[in-house]
């Protein structure tokens, strides 16, 4: 069969190279793709966000199957374009992409059907957000309520900067429309888990713990970046905690979306917050985690294809999900000065030595080929380097180890990646 993957970054690598694993597939095509998809995939310069384009594209080429890898198109209703041309296509149609795409729909769903979350408050007028956050208790957090790259949430210690972030989020816009609605949340303090899993409708199957590090700079300091690494299983989603979940949260969530008449088809990604009084929802994503589907799909045995089918023909209760006996580390190597400011086009060096290397992976995520062919960066966070091990530590030592083999100028990462399995 022929696949057609949408979006160009290390999460998508990662879905790529799982595709190609599966003896089902024969041409794997990626839009837009990157320098590092573009050894495994054909790379299709239609962005993705040009539903239509990518749509004809689709019925050119006879493609069999299409997945969505990003949120933004999601969102917009790509899912929707693709069923409409009678394509087959893998993610959530538009009015069920809305679990990411608003925070403040995702936060009322939760309170309807009782699903552990937050205190929380919303507010479309800054007025109003500002005189609530006087007889507020801090520290508190500000999400903007729409899509922002996973940066768009404010952890503020006091007022004056609770001030300063409602003034940057609805009032500068410093995440365009996603600021429009915002957000007013309890702090909640606790270990941060990931879980993915895939959902056709009805049933829900939990993909294998991961935790990801969102501050740019050691020891959890520095600005929310889209993730700088992350480590898989979570020492701490311990068998109690997937039974509360399991009870309290997966399939609640499923259940509420289709009793709110949004069949939810596609990934959930589910970020937890172990507190004293148990898990809570962090927040919702409506597609694999980035970085933590460089950690999850590697350890994963399913053929992706025969499980991504299964979702979208609602017979995911067929499917008995397996993972490998063992772990993953991943660490981001960005641009120095990621998220901010930071120079393009670095040649990349020490990609080949990963070759033939089993349990080691350099995904891509800003990068992109020059005139002459050498691969040189293009975004803020450039590579994933990935490693297994027989447990987290063994995958951190080697994951570490794999980072020496990359240079390029400006080469800059965190060193305590998985750190907190040293605590477990």
């Amino acid at each position: 069969m022929k696949v057609l993957i949408v979006g160009g970054g290390g999460r998508e690598h990662a879905i790529a190279a799982s595709v190609a694993k599966s003896s089902r597939v024969e041409q794997i095509y990626c839009a837009p793709g990157n320098a590092g998809i573009g050894k495994i995939a054909e790379c299709v310069p239609i962005g993705a966000m040009e539903f239509e384009k990518l749509a004809a594209f689709a019925k050119e080429n006879a493609v069999d199957f299409t997945i969505i890898g990003m949120d933004d198109p999601l969102a917009g209703g790509i899912v929707d374009v693709f069923e409409r041309e009678g394509l087959r296509v893998f993610g959530p149609r538009k009015n069920a992409a809305i679990l990411e795409g608003s925070k403040a729909f995702s936060k009322d769903l939760m309170k309807k059907y009782g699903i552990p979350t937050a205190r929380y408050e919303t507010f479309d007028d800054p007025k109003d957000a500002l005189a609530y956050l006087e007889t507020a208790k801090m520290p508190i957090v500000l999400k903007a309520d729409g899509l922002a790259l996973g940066k768009g949430v404010l952890i503020c210690r006091t007022l004056a900067e609770a001030k300063d972030g409602v003034k940057e989020i609805m009032e500068d816009k410093k995440f365009g429309s996603a600021g429009n609605h915002m957000v007013v949340e309890e702090f909640m303090t606790g270990r941060e888990v990931s879980v993915l899993s895939f959902v056709d409708g009805k049933t829900i199957q939990i993909l294998s713990s991961a935790q990801d590090h969102k501050r740019a700079k050691d020891g959890d300091e520095g600005l929310n970046t889209g993730g700088m690494g992350t480590f898989s299983p979570s020492p701490f989603y311990t068998k109690e905690v997937d039974a509360f979940c399991r009870a309290h949260i997966y399939q609640k969530t499923v259940d509420a979306m289709a009793a709110e008449g949004r069949e939810y088809k596609g990934v959930i990604f589910f970020g937890l917050m172990l507190t004293e009084e148990g898990p809570k929802v962090l927040e919702y994503n409506a597609r694999f985690g980035d970085p933590e589907a460089q950690v999850v799909l590697p350890r994963m045995k399913n053929d992706i294809i025969d499980v991504m089918e299964a979702c979208v023909d609602g017979t995911l209760d067929k499917i008995k999900l397996e993972f490998e006996d063992n772990a993953a580390v991943c660490v981001v190597l960005a641009s120095d000065g990621y998220p901010l400011s930071y120079e393009k086009g670095l040649a990349i060096k020490g990609e080949e030595q990963f070759e033939g290397k089993d349990g080691y992976y350099c995904f891509h995520a800003g990068t992109a080929l020059a005139a002459d062919g050498t691969v040189v960066t293009n975004g803020g966070r450039v590579l994933g380097v990935t490693a297994k091990g027989a447990d987290l530590k063994e995958a951190r030592k080697n994951a570490y180890a794999a980072t020496e083999w990359i240079s390029f100028a400006n080469k800059y990462m965190r060193h305590d990646i998985g750190k907190a399995i040293d605590e477990a």
